[in-house]
């Protein structure tokens, strides 16, 4: 791996039982691979372009990274996925001299100035990749990174996320290797959360290479602070406890305006409560009476919530309900004046009046971005349910040794783990009509194996997703099938299969494929 950071660019060796840094060669060489569409996509951004959809026709096998024959891929899934003819230049008709002048006024090196020679087998210096990277333009680097987080998710390096977080933002490549013919090799290339270009090679194809190299990153990538100015929320302090009395810890006269440093806030209650301030709150005078509001920035916010909702440690239990909590305000947040709007309040969300710690500060820059989509999250001090995760049960599970993952997977079944700022809405694209004939079949189905061995009933149906491209399959940790549709009886029979794969998920007959598919053919041939 090699990064550029503080002007220093360091590679390091990560085979051993230790990483060993040394400053980058300048002669180290790697294939561009598949980032080259990272660079059109952030030409893409910065000027605004509109670039289509891609249509799949059928009959190309480069369409297998995009679509299904007949259905299409935007830009942040063409990015996502590799879909190389969605960023072909000719396509979206970008002018080599524009690109040039485009490049050269962010001072890139000459190789990414040169649009013709921008193709996956170029070799550049690794230097002047991370160069380029440096140089793209940032409100791109920051969209493409919310996007990429999802490589950690679901994509090449699906699981990395349990190890990573958010830390990594990088498009995955792989090629031919040179040197051992018949082989491949693999990597990345990208941003930490911060900003700092990254790059990574190693053998075999990305989809190994990065699971492979993600506990050797764990020690390197902490801690990486997030500048936390992406978004913002609005919060009214202590909503439902009306202040009687503030005053400050110096004795000076308290007026409205802007609060910095100590307070002593006494509510009508009797109670008092201890209040610091650094610029971020402001005391209003209304009708009612005194009223405390903040303007935080969303990982502070999150930092904060941890801290009144729950705790830093264990770290995963607080990975997981960092996530809740981004989750809920992302979900149920108003929005004013360009932030969410939420209340401190037992009703939504209890926030602390201070500056986070350093602990819980670093959970939420970890998990930074992070929110499940696809179900309405909740979460609670001590009642476990679907869909509502509980505090001290993420304890418990964390002292077992489950990562975060596992936690939202098991408590939020269905859901995808994204970026809110990115553009996508998610890693599965929900098929309604499928969903609801399983919901009728699901049943059925269960009341004619109930006497199979290993059986684990299901108690609602599965999300359904569209398959973009390959097989149809079960992703059995999120509980959820890929496939194509509904339209005839073998596309039935397949999400019989599929949904079979998850009904004997903990048993052997679960990964008999034999089994599955006849018992599938039965299931649909008896009328279901």
């Amino acid at each position: 791996m090699a990064w550029q950071r503080k002007g220093q660019q360091t590679l390091w060796q990560l085979g051993g039982n230790q990483p060993q840094s040394a400053p980058l060669p300048p002669g180290l060489q790697t294939p561009l691979g598949s980032v080259w569409k990272l660079f059109v996509y952030g030409y893409m951004v910065e000027q605004n372009l509109a670039g289509s959809d891609y249509v799949c026709q059928g009959g190309n096998p480069e369409e297998v990274y995009c679509c299904q024959p007949g259905h299409s891929v935007d830009r942040e899934r063409a990015l996502l996925q590799s879909c190389g003819l969605y960023f072909e230049p000719r396509r979206l008709k970008i002018a080599a001299a524009d690109w040039r002048r485009f490049w050269q006024a962010r001072q890139a090196p000459g190789w990414l100035q040169d649009l013709p020679q921008l193709k996956p087998e170029r070799q550049v210096a690794v230097s002047q990749l991370l160069q380029g990277l440096a140089q793209f333009p940032p409100q791109a680097r920051q969209q493409a990174g919310h996007t990429l987080v999802s490589v950690l998710t679901q994509g090449k390096a699906e699981g990395s996320v349990a190890l990573l977080g958010s830390q990594l933002r990088v498009k995955t490549w792989t090629m031919p290797d040179p040197s051992h013919p018949g082989e491949r090799q693999g990597g990345a290339a990208g941003w930490l959360a911060d900003g700092s270009p990254v790059w990574l090679q190693g053998r075999g194809g990305s989809a190994q290479v990065l699971p492979q190299l993600s506990p050797k990153l764990v020690p390197l990538l902490q801690p990486v602070t997030v500048a936390d100015t992406e978004a913002c929320v609005r919060v009214r302090y202590f909503a439902r406890y009306p202040i009687q009395s503030v005053t400050r810890s110096d004795g000076r006269v308290v007026v409205p305006g802007v609060m910095e440093g100590q307070y002593q806030v006494r509510f009508r209650n009797g109670v008092s409560l201890a209040l610091s301030s650094q610029g971020e709150l402001w005391l209003q005078q209304t009708v009612a009476g005194w009223q405390v509001n903040g303007r935080l920035g969303m990982n502070e916010y999150v930092a904060r919530v941890l801290e009144r909702e729950g705790r830093s440690e264990p770290p995963e239990a607080a990975r997981a309900l960092a996530i809740a909590a981004r989750s809920y305000v992302v979900q149920q947040g108003a929005r004013e004046q360009g932030c969410f709007s939420m209340q401190d309040s037992s009703s939504q969300q209890r926030v602390a009046p201070r500056p986070a710690s350093k602990a819980a500060r670093a959970i939420a820059d970890w998990t930074d971005g992070l929110v499940l989509t696809g179900v309405p999250v909740q979460y609670h001090s001590t009642r476990q349910a679907r869909h509502q995760l509980a505090w001290a049960w993420a304890v418990s599970a964390a002292q077992r040794g489950m990562t975060f993952d596992r936690m939202l997977q098991q408590t939020y079944p269905g859901s995808s783990l994204v970026s809110y700022l990115s553009p996508l809405d998610g890693d599965c694209d929900r098929l309604p009509q499928v969903e609801r004939w399983l919901e009728q079949q699901l049943p059925v189905w269960q009341r004619r194996l109930q006497h199979e061995e290993g059986l684990e009933a299901l108690e609602q149906a599965p999300a359904v997703c569209r398959l973009p491209g390959g097989k149809p399959y079960a992703d059995v940790e999120r509980g959820r099938i890929h496939v194509r549709g509904l339209a005839t009886d073998e596309d039935r029979i397949t999400v019989a299969h599929e949904t079979l794969h998850l009904l004997f998920r903990h048993h052997p007959r679960g990964q008999d494929e034999d089994f599955v598919e006849q018992t599938a053919r039965r299931l649909i041939q008896q009328g279901g």
